[in-house]
């Protein structure tokens, strides 16, 4: 081939190829850009995580929060001696078969084995002072059990004793005669935020000091467990996933920089174990129940002096109100009902449980923003936290009386100890032709649970019938009656 051929052919094919690029810019559709960056910049509204997406994001390293925080974390041991339990009122909330086998044999007083018990708690002084849970050693009723004792990572052990406890909350204190104690630091539960790393440290299944790692799934989380030892509980949880299980109560949830902002409590678990969701009690709280218990011996607890609209509690868009007392904290700046509190501090305030979780970790006295909505206008004020709950002329029990149709009261502490129950609902004065009313239920009826969830207070009745929906089975007893009796309860009744 000769060369002017050869450059003839290269020539026209470059030419061919710069029109093949000029045609595709200028003349052929445009490809939308879909995830990826343009200009070298980020838009204004990317939703992502990283400033810097062509850097290399360093992996979080959980070793230096988990080697400060396992040496703070202790093993606590209960035992509960056997004891004698009488055959009374308590004792009839089994199936039928059992309640009928129950009155033809009175078998008197039962034996109830030795009870051991195991948990986990958190050092937060160097002379032995350690938060857990009330429930880690609790006696299963009101009191303590007989016998505690810690295990230190160094395997130490010492006797401890109780120094204050809360159900409300279910934190406990507890002490040991020791000086010296790695502790952990208080981090701010406020400043947590979804999707934040976390690590939980304590003894699960009567293992050694165990490590699990996971994320924020929610916070303000309230799961109704607390109604169990009080009746008046406090639940604004943090959610996580990090994998807990039966003797993680009391243990650690800390931050990836090792400081303390949760006391493990609970999970829920359909088979008894882990199944993805676990809960913890904001430091926040556990720092002002935790004060109080040590200084005092038990809480102090402030009141802004409202009650929650009862058909709003699990409300989102923040705390209804629904009665005001007219000489408590919120009466005095203005607050009325049907007023929506979005926030305390400039801390935000999505839900009732919220605003409990956060009210409860303050002191009496603490002067407080809150930031509220009235017919759809925001507005920020200042209270002053009172000591006392306040007078209400009308109770916030009477949402729910109207709705049902009864006064409904929640039963006396000395009735329930009386009857072996954890607590429960009066029922007074049933109107005819009212939900209540519809059912035979007769006056004195002592409402023990619904759908199979306790009933402890007038207060747990109306947090959970606010979930539920259609015809509800409610079960409780006479005093005075053997045996459990059964209500369908329509709640689509008007």
């Amino acid at each position: 081939m000769k060369w002017k051929q050869l450059l003839l052919i290269v020539a026209i094919s470059a030419t061919s190829a710069v029109g093949s690029v000029w045609v595709y810019n200028n003349i052929s559709p445009k490809e939308t850009a879909y995830g990826k960056i343009t200009n070298d910049s980020l838009p204004a509204n990317y939703a992502g995580f990283s400033d810097n997406l062509a850097g290399v994001a360093e992996p979080i390293d959980f070793t230096k929060a988990a080697n400060a925080a396992v040496p703070a974390v202790v093993h606590i041991k209960t035992k509960i001696p056997a004891k004698r339990v009488s055959n009374n009122l308590g004792r009839s909330r089994g199936n039928s078969m059992d309640d009928l086998f129950e009155r033809f044999f009175d078998f008197g007083p039962q034996i109830q084995p030795e009870q051991r018990a195991s948990g986990s708690g958190v050092l937060i002084s160097d002379d032995g002072y350690i938060v857990t849970n009330n429930h880690v050693v609790s006696d299963g009723s009101t009191g303590v059990a007989d016998e505690i004792t810690v295990t230190l990572n160094n395997k130490k052990v010492y006797k401890a004793k109780v120094i204050g406890r809360d159900p409300s909350s279910d934190i406990a204190v507890i002490k040991i005669d020791a000086t010296n104690l790695p502790y952990l630091l208080y981090g701010n539960s406020d400043n947590v935020k979804l999707g934040q790393w976390v690590l939980a440290v304590g003894y699960p299944l009567t293992l050694e000091t165990t490590v699990t790692a996971g994320i924020v799934s929610a916070k303000g989380r309230s799961i109704g467990i607390n109604q169990r030892q009080s009746q008046t509980p406090i639940e604004s949880f943090i959610q996580t996933d990090a994998a807990v299980n039966q003797g993680n109560s009391g243990g650690a949830l800390i931050t990836t920089e090792g400081q303390l902002i949760g006391i493990n409590s609970a999970i829920l678990a359909p088979n008894g174990t882990y199944a993805g969701y676990s809960f913890a009690i904001p430091v926040n709280l556990v720092k002002k129940i935790v004060n109080d218990l040590i200084k005092f011996g038990d809480v102090k607890r402030p009141y802004l002096g409202i009650q929650v609209e009862p058909t709003k509690f699990e409300a989102g868009d923040g705390a209804h109100i629904g009665t005001v007392a007219k000489d408590g904290a919120a009466a005095n700046i203005g607050l009325k009902k049907g007023d929506i509190i979005t926030g305390i501090n400039d801390v935000p305030v999505n839900s009732w449980t919220e605003l409990q979780g956060t009210i409860a970790s303050y002191n009496a006295g603490d002067k407080v923003k809150i930031t509220y909505k009235r017919e759809g206008k925001e507005f920020s004020t200042n209270a002053t936290l009172s000591s006392k709950t306040g007078t209400y002329d009308e109770l916030a029990s009477n949402g729910i009386n109207e709705a049902l149709g009864a006064e409904l009261e929640t039963l006396d502490k000395k009735k329930a100890q009386e009857y072996d129950v954890e607590g429960g609902v009066v029922v007074k004065n049933i109107k005819k032709d009212t939900p209540l009313g519809r059912t035979r239920m007769q006056d004195g009826f002592i409402i023990l649970s619904v759908n199979g969830q306790d009933v402890t207070s007038v207060q747990s009745l109306t947090r959970l019938l606010s979930t539920l929906e259609g015809t509800v089975q409610v079960e409780g007893v006479y005093p005075g009656y053997d045996g459990i009796y059964r209500y369908p309860l329509s709640l689509d009744d008007e």
